[in-house]
């Protein structure tokens, strides 16, 4: 509420200076615009500052407050060092890691295949694969293949099935179709095989595409619930996500958070789970934006 009223404030005091400046150019559009902004920015803002405070704070509980009570790390070091809490975070970052590379792998290799226009079949390869966007076999004929596959109760079914995804291969064959022909043609001049030209041109050209569909991969690896919830039913291959939900509905919290408050355990793990791409995003975001337009748009 804070943050929320500074906001409001700080809108309202811009008014009538922007029109003080300029009248032409500080409509009641941008003005309106300005006030919107702060409004959402404080929305989000004020609930993750509470999340953050409360995960340093020993004696986390309800309400908002701008700093720790009492300063206290034990929330992070119960997420780090007990056996209940850490398994699920390195399982979730192991798939995603390597479900990240293997969908990079399936994706730049598949999109790769439907530029080659020489090759027999490849508009009807296409058609299929797009035919799968629009019409899906569905929750039941999906499991029953992972069970007849042996791969339920494996970390290979939540690594291998959302892996193959069809949205961004044809993003990442968009983003292939703009790159000239003619260094393909010059490749082939110079002697280079299909396969060399892919690793020494195409993919050093893809970087924005790479980390922009590399990103959304990633999302969606580390904050996988439903093929967790669908296909493991042994506790011990939860990721963070199934641990997170446990801490919150299910009162399962760790033996090993002897004085440490509930709430603050909560938070902590709450702050683990979100931080990662906090991190991450910021060094992406000039690849992100551009390899989604690039890949999205075709002139």
């Amino acid at each position: 509420m804070y943050f929320l009223l500074c906001g409001i404030s700080i809108a309202a005091a811009l008014i009538p200076f922007t029109v003080y400046l300029d009248k032409e150019r500080y409509k009641v559009f941008s003005v309106i615009n300005v006030i919107l902004f702060l409004l959402i920015c404080a929305f989000i803002i004020v609930p993750l500052w509470k999340v953050f405070v409360d995960s340093l704070d020993a004696q986390a509980g309800y309400g908002l407050r701008m700093w720790p009570k009492q300063f206290s790390t034990v929330g992070y070091q119960v997420i780090l060092s007990t056996e209940t809490m850490r398994k699920p975070f390195l399982i979730s970052v192991l798939t995603t890691v390597c479900g990240t590379l293997l969908g990079l792998i399936i994706s730049t290799l598949g999109a790769y295949v439907l530029i080659q226009f020489e090759m027999p079949g490849r508009n009807f390869l296409a058609n299929l694969l797009l035919f799968t966007m629009i019409f899906q076999a569905g929750m039941i004929p999906t499991y029953l293949v992972m069970v007849n596959l042996h791969l339920t109760n494996t970390l290979w079914v939540v690594i291998l099935l959302p892996a193959i995804n069809v949205y961004n291969l044809v993003l990442m064959r968009n983003f292939f179709e703009g790159i000239p022909k003619s260094l393909f043609e010059s490749a082939s001049i110079d002697g280079c095989t299909p396969m060399g030209t892919f690793v020494k041109i195409v993919l050093p050209l893809s970087k924005a595409a790479l980390a922009s569909i590399g990103l959304m991969f990633a999302v969606s690896y580390w904050n996988d619930y439903t093929n967790y919830k669908l296909y493991i039913t042994d506790t011990g291959l939860h990721n963070f996500q199934m641990k997170l939900r446990a801490l919150f509905f299910s009162s399962d919290m760790p033996e090993a958070s002897d004085g440490a408050n509930a709430e603050t355990l909560k938070n902590a793990a709450i702050m683990v789970a979100i931080l990662p791409f906090m991190i991450v995003y910021p060094f992406l975001q000039k690849y992100f934006v551009k390899g989604v337009n690039v890949g999205a748009v075709k002139e």
